[in-house]
């Protein structure tokens, strides 16, 4: 498969203080790609780095051989780029449908596959509150909606920090299997999460991150199989 994502030997520092030490990872074409490490190793500001909301002092980020270093968000957003953030960052006096609404209307990318009537498919549960304002909507609701919003832009890398924190068993394999049907439908997904069991369920390969260096990296099933480093690097 072709490499739709290439990370090489990003540095990002917040400041004067250094949070990512030359990560290099890729993530191919129609794969889930986990990025897995306890809390505060920098798996956000990878995601932010790629994103271009915290651009990186130096190194290369390649989404199909186009560089994005350098690019605005919403520059690396046109090149069909979506991102959750961890906060979902959804507008709270908006309901649910016009949320989903507003992210067609603002896309270049808004003639595709992904309609709000399709997301309704994905998310039965955000079309019975489509008419409930973002602030109304439990944690779970809101993931849901974030994420439905980023598919409105027809994206073809979906990058997702931490989608199954703090959520309950039932929203967390809701969110499995849409994010099944998400890839299936040739959306390519990299996600930084902690919950190596989530990630066990979707997940093709996996990236262990510790203090902002990539530790370790091998196919999803063999990490869950190696506990010596699931628990040197992932239990809390």
């Amino acid at each position: 498969m072709t490499a739709i994502l290439e990370v090489r030997e990003i540095i990002t520092s917040y400041g004067q203080s250094q949070v990512l030490h030359g990560v290099s990872l890729e993530v191919r074409q129609g794969e889930v790609v986990s990025l897995l490490g306890r809390n505060g190793v920098g798996k956000t500001t990878t995601l932010r780095s790629i994103m271009g909301l915290t651009p990186p002092r130096s190194g290369s980020i390649l989404l199909k051989g186009i560089e994005l270093v350098g690019l605005k968000p919403f520059e690396i957003a046109k090149l069909g780029v979506g991102y959750v953030p961890d906060d979902r960052r959804i507008f709270p006096d908006l309901t649910a449908e016009e949320n989903l609404e507003m992210a067609r209307r603002l896309s270049k990318q808004s003639e595709g596959p992904w309609t709000i009537e399709r997301v309704y498919k994905l998310f039965p549960l955000l079309e019975r509150l489509r008419s409930r304002k973002g602030k109304c909507l439990s944690g779970g609701e809101q993931k849901m909606l974030a994420m439905g919003r980023a598919l409105m832009k027809n994206p073809e890398l979906l990058l997702l920090d931490e989608p199954s924190e703090g959520l309950g068993p039932l929203i967390v394999k809701a969110l499995a299997e849409a994010m099944v049907e998400i890839r299936n439908a040739g959306v390519t997904i990299f996600i930084a999460d902690q919950n190596i069991r989530f990630c066990r369920k979707i997940a093709d390969r996996g990236y262990i991150m510790e203090k902002g260096i990539i530790r370790y990296e091998d196919e999803m099933e063999k990490i869950w199989e190696n506990q010596e480093v699931v628990k040197k690097y992932l239990i809390v």
